[in-house]
C-alpha cells in the first residue's frame, strides 16, 4: 500500500515503543496486525527487531495465508500469541462477510498448524446482529480447537463497521444481553475470555461481584495505542484521531504529553450519562464509538443500557 512505513523508519518506530515501555510491568506488547501483517515482506525482519529490543510481539491475522510453512516461520520467529479474526462460528455466514470463500476454512487450517508448532492461539469474532445467536457455538468451536483466548469485540462504526452499516449494530439492550451472555459461558470456560471494545463488561462483572481494578473499560490511549502503516498514532484502531506521527516526533512524546492522550486519561471529561455514573473509572464508555456514532469523543457510550444509579 502507497505511503508504508519503509523498513527502516518501521524499525525507529519499533525502537522508540520499546524505550517508552522499558521497565513496565507488565511488559510493553507489540501487536503486528493490519490489515493483513503477513503480507508485509519485512515483517519478520521487524519480528526479530522488535524482539532484541526487549518487546513482547503477537500477530493479528485473518488467517488465510498460514499454512504450516507459514506456521512454523512464526514460531521460529518468537510469536507470543497469534490472533485469528473470525466473523461466525460457520463457513457460509464467516466466508460471506469476508467475500471469499472458503476463508473461514482456512482461518480453521490456520488455528490448526499453529497448535502443531506450539504457538498460542485466540480468536477474534466482532459479533452483530447476525452473529450473536452464534455465542455458545463459537464457545464450542473455541473448545473444540483448545485455543488459549477468545475476545468478543463489539462492533465499532468505521472502517469495514462503516460499511457493515448501522444496522448491523446491536442495540443497547442487545448489547446488554450478549455481554451477559457470554459472561455465562465464560464461567465454564477453560481458556481466557476477554470483551473487547465492550468497556461496560467491566461493570457487569463488579455488579457479578468480581473485584475490578480501579481503571479498566476503554483502554484508547492509556494502555493502548494503534500506530498506523504511516506513522499516525491513534487511541486504538477504531478512533480516527491523530495524536501525532512518529515519523516526525518521538513515540515517548506521544505517549506521554500528547493533549488528546490526556484527555482520554482523564475520566473527568466524560459528559453525559458517562460522566454521571459510578462506573466510569472501571468503563469510561467506548471513546470510539461515541465519536462514530454522536460526534462526541467524550459523550455517552451509545451501545450502554445502563442508567446510573439503577
Amino acid at each position: 500500500m502507497g505511503g508504508d512505513m519503509d523498513t527502516e523508519a518501521a524499525r525507529g518506530m519499533i525502537r522508540a515503543v520499546a524505550k517508552c515501555g522499558r521497565g513496565e510491568k507488565p511488559p510493553a506488547i507489540l501487536v503486528f496486525s493490519g490489515g493483513e501483517p503477513l503480507l508485509r515482506k519485512d515483517l519478520f525482519e521487524l519480528a526479530e527487531f522488535a524482539r532484541g529490543e526487549g518487546l513482547v510481539i503477537a500477530l493479528a491475522s485473518n488467517g488465510t495465508l498460514i499454512d504450516e510453512r507459514e506456521a512454523e516461520r512464526i514460531a521460529a520467529a518468537g510469536f507470543s500469541r497469534v490472533a485469528i479474526s473470525l466473523d461466525a462460528a460457520e463457513s457460509e455466514t464467516h466466508d460471506r462477510l469476508r467475500n471469499r470463500e472458503g476463508a473461514f476454512q482456512q482461518a480453521i487450517a490456520a488455528l490448526e498448524a499453529l497448535a502443531k508448532v506450539n504457538v498460542a492461539r485466540q480468536i477474534n469474532c466482532t459479533i452483530t446482529r447476525e452473529t450473536v445467536d452464534q455465542l455458545d457455538d463459537l464457545f464450542e468451536l473455541a473448545r473444540r480447537l483448545q485455543v488459549q483466548a477468545l475476545h468478543l469485540f463489539l462492533l465499532v462504526p468505521v472502517g469495514c463497521g462503516q460499511e457493515m452499516g448501522r444496522n448491523d449494530m446491536l442495540d443497547a439492550g442487545e448489547v446488554e444481553a450478549a455481554l451477559n451472555r457470554f459472561y455465562e459461558l465464560s464461567q465454564s470456560a477453560d481458556f481466557e475470555t476477554r470483551a473487547t471494545c465492550a468497556p461496560h463488561y467491566q461493570r457487569i462483572l463488579r455488579q457479578k461481584g468480581h473485584d475490578q481494578p480501579d481503571r479498566g473499560g476503554c483502554l484508547a490511549g492509556r494502555s493502548v495505542c494503534f500506530i498506523s502503516h504511516r506513522g499516525e498514532v491513534f487511541g486504538c484502531g477504531y478512533l480516527p484521531i491523530s495524536a501525532g506521527n512518529v515519523l516526525k516526533e518521538d513515540f515517548g512524546r506521544i505517549w506521554q504529553e500528547s493533549a488528546l492522550f490526556s484527555e482520554l486519561r482523564d475520566p473527568n471529561r466524560l459528559e453525559g450519562k458517562c460522566g454521571r455514573c459510578e462506573y466510569k473509572i472501571i468503563c469510561g464508555g467506548c471513546r470510539a464509538r461515541a465519536w462514530q456514532v454522536a460526534g462526541n469523543l467524550y459523550g455517552p457510550e451509545p451501545a450502554c443500557a445502563y442508567v446510573p444509579g439503577s
